[in-house]
Protein backbone atom coordinates (compact mmCIF):
# COMPACT_ATOMS: atom_id res chain seq x y z
CA UNK A 1 0.00 0.00 0.00
CA UNK A 2 1.40 3.57 -0.80
CA UNK A 3 2.21 6.02 1.52
CA UNK A 4 -0.69 8.24 0.43
CA UNK A 5 -2.74 5.15 0.85
CA UNK A 6 -2.25 3.98 4.19
CA UNK A 7 -2.31 7.87 5.20
CA UNK A 8 -5.88 7.78 4.06
CA UNK A 9 -7.17 4.72 5.50
CA UNK A 10 -5.21 6.08 8.72
CA UNK A 11 -7.42 9.31 8.41
CA UNK A 12 -10.78 6.96 7.88
CA UNK A 13 -9.86 4.82 11.02
CA UNK A 14 -8.66 7.45 13.50
CA UNK A 15 -10.67 8.08 16.79
CA UNK A 16 -13.40 10.55 16.88
CA UNK A 17 -11.30 12.51 19.49
CA UNK A 18 -8.21 12.91 17.43
CA UNK A 19 -7.15 15.60 15.01
CA UNK A 20 -6.28 14.88 11.70
CA UNK A 21 -5.63 17.64 8.99
CA UNK A 22 -7.95 17.20 6.38
CA UNK A 23 -6.62 14.47 3.65
CA UNK A 24 -8.47 14.64 0.43
CA UNK A 25 -5.89 13.63 -2.07
CA UNK A 26 -3.57 11.84 -0.51
CA UNK A 27 -0.27 12.85 0.20
CA UNK A 28 -0.44 16.33 -0.85
CA UNK A 29 -3.67 17.65 0.51
CA UNK A 30 -1.42 16.37 3.78
CA UNK A 31 1.27 18.73 3.03
CA UNK A 32 -0.54 21.66 2.36
CA UNK A 33 -1.96 20.86 5.68
CA UNK A 34 1.30 20.86 7.45
CA UNK A 35 2.64 23.97 5.59
CA UNK A 36 -0.56 25.87 6.56
CA UNK A 37 -0.09 25.13 10.22
CA UNK A 38 3.57 26.05 9.92
CA UNK A 39 2.71 29.25 8.89
CA UNK A 40 0.25 29.60 11.67
CA UNK A 41 2.39 28.68 14.26
CA UNK A 42 5.26 30.88 12.96
CA UNK A 43 3.69 33.96 10.98
CA UNK A 44 6.24 36.72 10.06
CA UNK A 45 8.71 35.01 11.05
CA UNK A 46 9.54 33.05 8.24
CA UNK A 47 9.88 36.39 6.56
CA UNK A 48 11.94 38.09 8.97
CA UNK A 49 16.14 38.62 8.66
CA UNK A 50 17.26 36.35 10.16
CA UNK A 51 20.40 33.61 10.25
CA UNK A 52 19.30 31.20 7.61
CA UNK A 53 20.93 27.99 9.80
CA UNK A 54 19.05 29.21 12.70
CA UNK A 55 15.65 29.77 10.59
CA UNK A 56 15.97 26.07 9.07
CA UNK A 57 16.41 24.78 12.77
CA UNK A 58 13.71 26.53 13.88
CA UNK A 59 11.22 25.07 10.95
CA UNK A 60 12.02 21.45 11.52
CA UNK A 61 11.81 21.76 14.84
CA UNK A 62 7.98 23.06 14.32
CA UNK A 63 7.38 20.37 11.72
CA UNK A 64 8.17 17.95 14.06
CA UNK A 65 5.91 18.79 16.44
CA UNK A 66 3.04 19.62 14.02
CA UNK A 67 3.84 15.70 12.79
CA UNK A 68 3.98 14.19 16.36
CA UNK A 69 0.38 16.25 16.90
CA UNK A 70 -1.01 14.48 13.93
CA UNK A 71 0.14 11.44 14.76
CA UNK A 72 0.61 10.42 11.11
CA UNK A 73 1.66 6.70 10.10
CA UNK A 74 4.83 7.29 8.98
CA UNK A 75 8.43 5.21 8.95
CA UNK A 76 11.53 7.38 9.98
CA UNK A 77 12.72 7.67 6.36
CA UNK A 78 8.75 8.68 5.08
CA UNK A 79 9.00 11.59 7.92
CA UNK A 80 12.25 12.92 6.94
CA UNK A 81 11.94 12.73 3.47
CA UNK A 82 8.42 14.80 4.28
CA UNK A 83 10.08 17.16 6.44
CA UNK A 84 12.57 18.11 3.72
CA UNK A 85 10.02 18.67 1.13
CA UNK A 86 7.87 21.17 3.69
CA UNK A 87 10.94 22.49 5.03
CA UNK A 88 12.19 23.56 0.72
CA UNK A 89 8.81 24.48 0.02
CA UNK A 90 8.11 26.82 3.08
CA UNK A 91 11.95 28.32 3.37
CA UNK A 92 12.59 27.90 -0.17
CA UNK A 93 11.20 28.19 -3.66
CA UNK A 94 9.12 25.15 -3.59
CA UNK A 95 8.26 23.04 -6.65
CA UNK A 96 10.35 25.19 -8.93
CA UNK A 97 13.46 25.00 -7.01
CA UNK A 98 14.90 21.92 -8.74
CA UNK A 99 14.55 23.73 -11.87
CA UNK A 100 16.46 26.78 -10.61
CA UNK A 101 18.92 23.97 -10.14
CA UNK A 102 18.71 22.06 -13.67
CA UNK A 103 21.63 23.70 -15.93
CA UNK A 104 19.65 22.83 -18.96
CA UNK A 105 17.01 25.22 -17.93
CA UNK A 106 17.18 28.99 -18.83
CA UNK A 107 13.49 30.14 -18.70
CA UNK A 108 11.28 29.23 -16.03
CA UNK A 109 7.30 30.94 -16.44
CA UNK A 110 4.73 30.10 -13.78
CA UNK A 111 1.35 30.68 -15.13
CA UNK A 112 -0.77 29.89 -12.09
CA UNK A 113 -0.59 27.02 -9.34
CA UNK A 114 -1.30 24.52 -12.24
CA UNK A 115 0.97 25.36 -15.59
CA UNK A 116 4.86 25.41 -15.15
CA UNK A 117 6.28 25.71 -18.43
CA UNK A 118 10.07 25.63 -18.78
CA UNK A 119 12.95 26.22 -21.73
CA UNK A 120 15.57 24.23 -22.68
CA UNK A 121 18.17 24.67 -25.93
CA UNK A 122 15.52 27.45 -27.35
CA UNK A 123 11.99 25.25 -26.85
CA UNK A 124 9.29 25.65 -24.38
CA UNK A 125 8.00 22.79 -22.71
CA UNK A 126 5.25 22.09 -19.79
CA UNK A 127 6.62 20.72 -16.66
CA UNK A 128 4.71 17.92 -14.46
CA UNK A 129 5.60 20.33 -11.19
CA UNK A 130 2.84 22.49 -9.38
CA UNK A 131 2.19 24.63 -6.34
CA UNK A 132 -0.08 23.27 -4.00
CA UNK A 133 -1.45 26.73 -3.57
CA UNK A 134 -1.89 30.19 -4.62
CA UNK A 135 -1.27 31.30 -1.10
CA UNK A 136 2.09 28.87 -1.54
CA UNK A 137 2.82 30.61 -4.94
CA UNK A 138 2.13 34.11 -3.49
CA UNK A 139 4.40 33.30 -0.54
CA UNK A 140 7.56 31.69 -3.10
CA UNK A 141 7.21 35.53 -4.54
CA UNK A 142 7.16 37.20 -1.65
CA UNK A 143 10.20 35.22 -0.43
CA UNK A 144 11.64 36.17 -3.53
CA UNK A 145 11.23 39.60 -4.22
CA UNK A 146 11.73 40.60 -0.16
CA UNK A 147 15.59 39.49 -0.63
CA UNK A 148 16.00 42.87 -2.70
CA UNK A 149 13.86 44.89 -0.74
CA UNK A 150 10.47 44.77 -2.84
CA UNK A 151 7.29 43.55 -2.39
CA UNK A 152 4.37 42.79 -4.37
CA UNK A 153 0.50 43.46 -3.43
CA UNK A 154 -2.96 44.70 -4.68
CA UNK A 155 -1.10 48.09 -3.89
CA UNK A 156 2.25 47.31 -6.18
CA UNK A 157 1.17 44.45 -8.08
CA UNK A 158 4.26 44.08 -10.47
CA UNK A 159 7.86 43.62 -9.20
CA UNK A 160 11.02 43.07 -11.44
CA UNK A 161 13.49 41.89 -8.92
CA UNK A 162 16.73 39.39 -9.52
CA UNK A 163 17.70 36.17 -7.23
CA UNK A 164 21.28 35.64 -5.40
CA UNK A 165 22.66 34.28 -8.62
CA UNK A 166 21.61 36.79 -10.71
CA UNK A 167 18.59 35.21 -12.60
CA UNK A 168 15.86 38.01 -13.59
CA UNK A 169 12.62 37.66 -12.13
CA UNK A 170 9.65 39.36 -12.91
CA UNK A 171 5.92 38.75 -10.64
CA UNK A 172 2.55 40.32 -11.71
CA UNK A 173 -0.42 39.24 -9.67
CA UNK A 174 -4.03 39.98 -9.32
CA UNK A 175 -6.34 42.21 -9.93
CA UNK A 176 -3.73 43.16 -13.27
CA UNK A 177 -3.64 39.49 -13.70
CA UNK A 178 -6.78 37.57 -14.12
CA UNK A 179 -4.91 34.14 -14.52
CA UNK A 180 -3.64 34.12 -10.35
CA UNK A 181 0.14 34.98 -10.03
CA UNK A 182 2.70 34.96 -12.09
CA UNK A 183 6.28 34.16 -12.05
CA UNK A 184 8.51 34.37 -14.88
CA UNK A 185 12.54 33.72 -13.83
CA UNK A 186 15.58 33.95 -16.62
CA UNK A 187 18.08 31.99 -15.54
CA UNK A 188 21.68 32.93 -16.12
CA UNK A 189 24.43 30.86 -16.94
CA UNK A 190 27.02 30.45 -13.27
CA UNK A 191 29.91 30.27 -15.73
CA UNK A 192 29.04 33.22 -18.27
CA UNK A 193 29.32 32.42 -22.34
CA UNK A 194 32.38 32.67 -24.11
CA UNK A 195 32.37 33.70 -27.58
CA UNK A 196 33.91 30.08 -27.88
CA UNK A 197 31.33 28.78 -26.62
CA UNK A 198 28.64 30.77 -29.23
CA UNK A 199 29.88 29.91 -31.74
CA UNK A 200 29.64 26.06 -30.49
CA UNK A 201 25.97 26.93 -30.15
CA UNK A 202 25.36 28.12 -33.82
CA UNK A 203 24.87 32.20 -32.46
CA UNK A 204 27.54 33.08 -34.83
CA UNK A 205 30.74 32.16 -36.56
CA UNK A 206 34.53 32.43 -35.79
CA UNK A 207 34.46 35.24 -38.83
CA UNK A 208 31.88 37.18 -37.42
CA UNK A 209 33.90 36.71 -33.57
CA UNK A 210 37.08 37.90 -34.65
CA UNK A 211 35.30 41.10 -36.21
CA UNK A 212 33.17 42.43 -33.34
CA UNK A 213 36.59 41.37 -31.37
CA UNK A 214 37.87 43.64 -32.98
CA UNK A 215 35.56 46.27 -33.24
CA UNK A 216 35.04 46.26 -29.52
CA UNK A 217 39.22 46.25 -29.01
CA UNK A 218 39.18 49.05 -31.24
CA UNK A 219 36.34 51.56 -29.00
CA UNK A 220 33.95 51.30 -31.91
CA UNK A 221 30.02 51.82 -30.39
CA UNK A 222 28.26 48.66 -30.75
CA UNK A 223 24.50 48.77 -30.13
CA UNK A 224 22.62 45.02 -30.08
CA UNK A 225 19.76 44.66 -31.19
CA UNK A 226 16.96 41.80 -30.65
CA UNK A 227 13.39 40.87 -29.86
CA UNK A 228 12.79 39.24 -26.35
CA UNK A 229 14.48 36.73 -25.25
CA UNK A 230 16.62 36.48 -28.30
CA UNK A 231 19.62 36.56 -26.36
CA UNK A 232 20.95 40.28 -26.28
CA UNK A 233 22.26 40.52 -23.12
CA UNK A 234 24.39 37.05 -23.76
CA UNK A 235 25.85 38.14 -25.96
CA UNK A 236 26.14 41.89 -24.95
CA UNK A 237 27.97 40.04 -22.16
CA UNK A 238 30.33 38.21 -24.39
CA UNK A 239 31.28 41.30 -26.49
CA UNK A 240 32.25 43.17 -23.23
CA UNK A 241 34.90 40.33 -22.54
CA UNK A 242 36.29 41.92 -25.61
CA UNK A 243 37.20 45.30 -23.67
CA UNK A 244 40.50 45.64 -22.38
CA UNK A 245 41.50 44.79 -18.86
CA UNK A 246 43.44 47.96 -18.08
CA UNK A 247 40.27 50.05 -18.93
CA UNK A 248 38.01 51.58 -16.97
CA UNK A 249 34.34 50.11 -16.97
CA UNK A 250 30.98 51.29 -15.97
CA UNK A 251 27.82 48.97 -16.10
CA UNK A 252 24.33 50.64 -16.37
CA UNK A 253 21.15 48.13 -15.63
CA UNK A 254 17.93 47.85 -14.62
CA UNK A 255 18.63 44.99 -12.64
CA UNK A 256 22.23 43.72 -12.67
CA UNK A 257 23.05 40.75 -15.11
CA UNK A 258 26.09 41.33 -17.00
CA UNK A 259 29.18 39.20 -15.89
CA UNK A 260 32.00 40.98 -16.74
CA UNK A 261 35.39 39.02 -15.70
CA UNK A 262 37.61 42.73 -15.78
CA UNK A 263 38.62 43.52 -12.42
CA UNK A 264 37.96 47.31 -13.15
CA UNK A 265 34.39 47.37 -13.21
CA UNK A 266 31.66 49.81 -11.55
CA UNK A 267 27.87 48.15 -11.97
CA UNK A 268 25.32 50.45 -11.14
CA UNK A 269 21.11 49.50 -10.77
CA UNK A 270 18.03 51.78 -11.04
CA UNK A 271 16.28 51.60 -7.48
CA UNK A 272 12.57 52.39 -8.21
CA UNK A 273 10.21 54.38 -6.22
CA UNK A 274 9.48 53.51 -2.66
CA UNK A 275 5.67 53.31 -1.44
CA UNK A 276 5.18 57.05 -1.14
CA UNK A 277 6.53 57.52 -4.77
CA UNK A 278 9.79 58.66 -3.73
CA UNK A 279 13.77 57.74 -4.02
CA UNK A 280 13.42 56.46 -7.80
CA UNK A 281 16.73 56.61 -9.27
CA UNK A 282 16.37 55.72 -13.37
CA UNK A 283 18.48 55.01 -15.67
CA UNK A 284 18.88 58.57 -17.31
CA UNK A 285 19.79 59.39 -14.15
CA UNK A 286 23.06 56.96 -13.54
CA UNK A 287 24.14 57.53 -17.39
CA UNK A 288 24.80 61.02 -15.90
CA UNK A 289 26.46 60.23 -12.87
CA UNK A 290 28.32 57.84 -14.67
CA UNK A 291 30.01 60.68 -16.72
CA UNK A 292 31.55 62.00 -13.56
CA UNK A 293 32.96 58.90 -12.84
CA UNK A 294 35.94 58.94 -15.16
CA UNK A 295 34.74 55.92 -17.29
CA UNK A 296 36.56 54.11 -20.43
CA UNK A 297 33.72 52.43 -21.07
CA UNK A 298 29.47 52.91 -20.61
CA UNK A 299 28.04 50.01 -20.40
CA UNK A 300 24.03 50.37 -20.55
CA UNK A 301 22.28 46.89 -20.24
CA UNK A 302 18.93 48.17 -22.12
CA UNK A 303 18.44 51.45 -23.56
CA UNK A 304 14.37 52.08 -22.98
CA UNK A 305 13.67 55.88 -22.72
CA UNK A 306 15.07 59.34 -22.32
CA UNK A 307 18.54 58.05 -21.54
CA UNK A 308 18.84 57.27 -25.40
CA UNK A 309 19.88 61.11 -25.73
CA UNK A 310 22.28 60.98 -22.89
CA UNK A 311 24.15 57.44 -23.83
CA UNK A 312 24.57 59.38 -27.11
CA UNK A 313 25.99 62.73 -26.12
CA UNK A 314 28.76 60.53 -24.47
CA UNK A 315 29.51 58.38 -27.08
CA UNK A 316 29.62 61.52 -29.30
CA UNK A 317 31.96 63.13 -26.36
CA UNK A 318 34.89 60.67 -26.08
CA UNK A 319 33.34 57.45 -24.49
CA UNK A 320 34.36 55.66 -27.88
CA UNK A 321 33.85 51.53 -27.21
CA UNK A 322 30.28 52.26 -25.72
CA UNK A 323 27.81 49.28 -25.58
CA UNK A 324 24.13 48.97 -25.23
CA UNK A 325 20.85 46.66 -26.43
CA UNK A 326 17.65 48.08 -27.55
CA UNK A 327 14.69 46.21 -28.29
CA UNK A 328 13.97 46.13 -32.29
CA UNK A 329 13.30 43.88 -35.22
CA UNK A 330 16.29 44.70 -36.93
CA UNK A 331 19.21 47.20 -37.98
CA UNK A 332 17.32 50.01 -39.27
CA UNK A 333 14.30 49.58 -37.07
CA UNK A 334 16.50 49.64 -33.84
CA UNK A 335 18.12 53.29 -34.94
CA UNK A 336 14.64 54.48 -35.83
CA UNK A 337 13.51 53.33 -31.86
CA UNK A 338 16.62 54.97 -30.71
CA UNK A 339 15.17 57.99 -32.33
CA UNK A 340 12.25 57.80 -31.06
CA UNK A 341 13.83 57.59 -27.27
CA UNK A 342 15.57 60.91 -28.19
CA UNK A 343 12.03 62.29 -28.36
CA UNK A 344 10.90 60.82 -25.29
CA UNK A 345 14.04 63.04 -23.23
CA UNK A 346 11.33 66.75 -23.65
CA UNK A 347 13.41 67.91 -25.71
CA UNK A 348 12.20 69.38 -29.24
CA UNK A 349 14.67 68.56 -31.50
CA UNK A 350 14.62 68.17 -35.17
CA UNK A 351 14.62 64.65 -36.74
CA UNK A 352 17.74 65.84 -38.72
CA UNK A 353 19.88 66.90 -35.81
CA UNK A 354 18.48 63.53 -33.87
CA UNK A 355 19.89 61.53 -37.17
CA UNK A 356 22.89 63.34 -37.04
CA UNK A 357 23.80 62.57 -33.41
CA UNK A 358 22.91 59.00 -34.13
CA UNK A 359 25.16 58.52 -37.30
CA UNK A 360 28.21 60.16 -35.43
CA UNK A 361 27.96 58.04 -31.98
CA UNK A 362 26.80 54.44 -33.45
CA UNK A 363 29.58 52.67 -35.16
CA UNK A 364 28.05 48.83 -35.51
CA UNK A 365 24.49 47.41 -35.06
CA UNK A 366 24.46 43.54 -34.65
CA UNK A 367 20.98 42.30 -34.54
CA UNK A 368 20.25 38.73 -33.51
CA UNK A 369 17.02 36.15 -33.61
CA UNK A 370 15.90 33.45 -32.07
CA UNK A 371 15.39 30.99 -34.81
CA UNK A 372 12.31 28.37 -35.30
CA UNK A 373 14.59 25.64 -34.09
CA UNK A 374 15.19 27.73 -30.88
CA UNK A 375 18.66 28.58 -31.41
CA UNK A 376 19.80 32.20 -31.22
CA UNK A 377 21.47 33.65 -34.39
CA UNK A 378 23.11 36.72 -35.13
CA UNK A 379 21.12 38.13 -38.53
CA UNK A 380 22.89 40.87 -39.44
CA UNK A 381 26.43 42.76 -38.14
CA UNK A 382 25.78 46.42 -39.84
CA UNK A 383 27.78 48.83 -40.23
CA UNK A 384 26.44 52.70 -39.70
CA UNK A 385 28.26 55.13 -42.34
CA UNK A 386 26.54 58.56 -41.93
CA UNK A 387 23.79 60.91 -42.60
CA UNK A 388 22.82 61.11 -46.27
CA UNK A 389 19.81 63.76 -46.46
CA UNK A 390 17.57 62.96 -43.96
CA UNK A 391 18.29 59.11 -44.01
CA UNK A 392 21.13 57.23 -41.83
CA UNK A 393 23.33 55.37 -44.31
CA UNK A 394 24.16 51.68 -43.84
CA UNK A 395 25.64 48.34 -44.99
CA UNK A 396 25.56 44.88 -43.77
CA UNK A 397 29.55 43.11 -43.65
CA UNK A 398 27.42 39.74 -42.13
CA UNK A 399 24.49 38.48 -43.10
CA UNK A 400 22.43 35.23 -42.30
CA UNK A 401 21.66 33.49 -45.27
CA UNK A 402 18.71 31.67 -45.19
CA UNK A 403 19.56 28.80 -48.37
CA UNK A 404 23.42 27.96 -46.43
CA UNK A 405 21.52 28.38 -43.22
CA UNK A 406 24.75 30.40 -41.79
CA UNK A 407 25.44 33.89 -41.44
CA UNK A 408 27.86 34.54 -43.99
CA UNK A 409 29.93 37.94 -45.31
CA UNK A 410 28.25 40.11 -47.76
CA UNK A 411 31.70 40.60 -49.20
CA UNK A 412 31.81 44.64 -48.58
CA UNK A 413 35.24 46.11 -46.71
CA UNK A 414 33.77 48.07 -44.11
CA UNK A 415 35.12 51.81 -43.65
CA UNK A 416 35.92 50.78 -39.97
CA UNK A 417 38.70 48.61 -41.19
CA UNK A 418 41.30 51.08 -41.80
CA UNK A 419 40.31 52.83 -38.34
CA UNK A 420 41.27 49.64 -36.40
CA UNK A 421 44.32 49.14 -38.58
CA UNK A 422 45.06 52.99 -37.27
CA UNK A 423 44.94 51.28 -33.32
CA UNK A 424 47.00 48.58 -34.52
CA UNK A 425 43.91 46.07 -34.07
CA UNK A 426 44.29 43.49 -36.94
CA UNK A 427 42.12 41.16 -38.44
CA UNK A 428 43.07 37.79 -39.91
CA UNK A 429 43.05 37.32 -43.59
CA UNK A 430 40.09 36.85 -45.95
CA UNK A 431 37.35 37.68 -43.06
CA UNK A 432 35.63 39.24 -44.98
CA UNK A 433 35.50 37.25 -48.20
CA UNK A 434 32.49 35.01 -49.05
Amino acid sequence: MSLSERMIKASGDAPSNVRRLPIVDGLGDFKVGIANALFERLGARLFENQDPASLHATVLQEIGVILDGEEAPLTDVERQALTREIARDVMGLGPIEPLLDDASVTEIMVNGTEFIFVERNGVIEQTSVRFISDAHLRRVIDRVVSQVGRRVDEASPMVDARLADGSRVNAIVPPLSLDGSILTIRKFAKDPFRASDLVRMGTLTPQVAAVLSACVEGGLNVLVSGGTGTGKTTLLNVLSSFVPSDERIVTIEDAVELQLRQRHVIRLEARPANMEGQGEITIRDLVRNSLRMRPDRIIVGEVRGAEALDMLQAMNTGHDGSLSTVHANGPRDALARIETMVLMAGFDLPSRAIREQIASALNLVVHIERFRDGIRRIANVTEVLGLEGEVISMQDVFKYDYTAHAIVPTGIRPQFTDRLADLGVRLPAGVYER
